[in-house]
């Protein structure tokens, strides 16, 4: 079977060729840029394109399938030849699917932590030697890459995203899994540059509980209103299972499940990392595996890398980074930190890096999400709003959005980290938040630096 990837440089895209490749098939693809650390694994399996950009001469009558792509454009010259070749062509979530009909499939979605449970149910399936097929949107220690597939297995666990799945195909991702177990964890607005209202965002979940299988399982947060909104109100035959946070506590900065009179300790932390657990715990449940394994698996689960993820620390400080950027993501880490660390206060940074939270009409759903951060950083680069082609936003503007009138607001991540080298860490915690990078700050050396100080 020959496969090419059309934009093999992706974070999926990558992945998926190297899954494709171990499993026996002929791999090969073009991209017009590739960065790390898709490049180095690429090269790692010989995969890496001979020539940066698009070459009409890749497609020809040897290639099986094309696999298209979200940062390849509807105009690309592969592409068309490959339509006029009348060559069968796939979107990645649609190729996963090819790949995982006659599996059981397990798809985990939501606006926040479908990561991080997708990577919990992973971890325990790895822990009490249940294999299995899967794609996660991040890298999982322990696992080389984010995307598995076998002949074998009988599951396929799925991270289930909403965004667009390619150039051709303007339907969310998740709507083509058909999952048999489905999870859904939140429903927060995001996406506005696809998805112009709360509604017509709400609507897409709705669509993924109509692609449930027949007599299928629903997994849901029972504390998020929209969720259990859709969740209570899907088809008949599906069954609905939810859940909440579980019984807990936090002691000596350690938080702790209670589980039959027992106190397991965990490696993660905060409501929204006791609740993705909780789903998670549910999930696992419904193939067979019990609470008491389950609970002895997840004490050694440490988390999806950016996902409230240790930095470093000492007696006095530590320094997490996490992927948060949207409100609720904001408001549900800060929260994290806080009440794992009551004694020590928090400097909390985020960048508004995606299209819609450099949008005017979005930056107003950040109002107060970040008012339990001790000290409240916001960082954006205005030539990424010009980049994307925004109307401009001032810091005023900023400010007002998130309605602190405190709030410290940065445009320039040098002026960013001076401020952070002039700080008294001793007995604070800081939390750096974005999809992004704040423009190149190596967050090991910063940490090592500020535990210096």
């Amino acid at each position: 079977m020959k496969v090419h990837f059309i934009a093999i440089g992706g974070s999926a895209m990558h992945n998926l060729a190297i899954a494709l490749h171990k499993k026996g098939f002929n791999v090969t693809g073009s991209d017009d840029e590739i960065f790390e650390p898709s490049k180095s694994r690429l090269v790692k399996y010989n995969l890496l394109p001979k020539q940066i950009g698009w070459n009409t001469d890749n497609i020809d009558n040897s290639i099986d399938a094309v696999i298209l792509g979200m940062h390849a454009r509807k105009d690309n010259p592969e592409l068309i030849k490959a339509q006029e070749m009348s060559i069968k062509i796939f979107s990645y979530p649609e190729y996963l699917y090819e790949q995982s009909k006659e599996k059981t499939r397990i798809v985990i979605g939501g606006s926040h932590g479908k990561t991080t449970i997708t990577a919990m149910i992973i971890h325990v399936f790895n822990y009490c030697h249940i294999d299995c097929d899967y794609m996660v949107g991040a890298q999982l220690e322990g696992f080389e890459v984010m995307v598995k597939l076998t002949e074998d297995s009988k599951y396929m666990i799925l991270e289930g995203d909403e965004y667009l799945t390619s150039p051709i195909d303007r339907r969310p991702k998740f709507h083509l899994y058909k999952p048999n177990i489905a999870l859904l964890s939140g429903i927060a607005w995001d996406h506005i540059n696809v998805f112009p209202t709360f509604e017509n965002y709400i609507e897409q979940f709705k669509i993924f509980t109509d692609e449930i299988t027949p007599n299928g399982k629903l997994i849901y947060s029972i504390d998020d209103i929209n969720v259990k909104i859709v969740s209570e109100s899907s088809r008949k035959d599906i069954i609905k299972l939810p859940y909440s946070i579980p019984e807990h506590v936090i002691e000596n900065d350690i938080t702790f499940i209670k589980y039959n009179n027992e106190k397991i300790p965990l490696l993660v932390f905060g409501n929204h990392n006791l609740m993705n657990l909780n789903g998670a715990r549910i999930v696992c449940n419904q193939i067979g595996i019990k609470d008491k394994d389950f609970y002895a698996a997840i004490k050694s689960f440490k988390g999806a890398s950016k996902r409230l993820e240790l930095v470093n620390k000492n007696e006095f400080t530590a320094i997490y980074k996490d992927f948060a950027h949207s409100p609720s993501k904001l408001k549900a880490t800060t929260s994290a930190v806080k009440q794992q660390y009551v004694n020590r206060n928090l400097v909390a940074c985020m960048e508004l890096h995606t299209f819609s939270s450099l949008t005017k009409e979005f930056l107003l759903e950040y109002n107060n999400c970040m008012n339990l951060a001790d000290v409240a950083i916001v960082y954006y680069n205005p030539h990424t709003i010009e980049h994307k082609k925004l109307d401009p936003i001032s810091i005023e503007q900023v400010k007002v959005a998130f309605g602190r009138e405190d709030l410290i607001v940065y445009t320039n991540s040098e002026e960013l980290l001076k401020y952070l080298y002039n700080i008294n860490w001793k007995n604070k915690n800081l939390l750096m938040m974005s999809s992004g990078n704040f423009d190149g700050i190596d967050f090991n050396k910063l940490a090592i630096y500020l535990l210096s100080i």
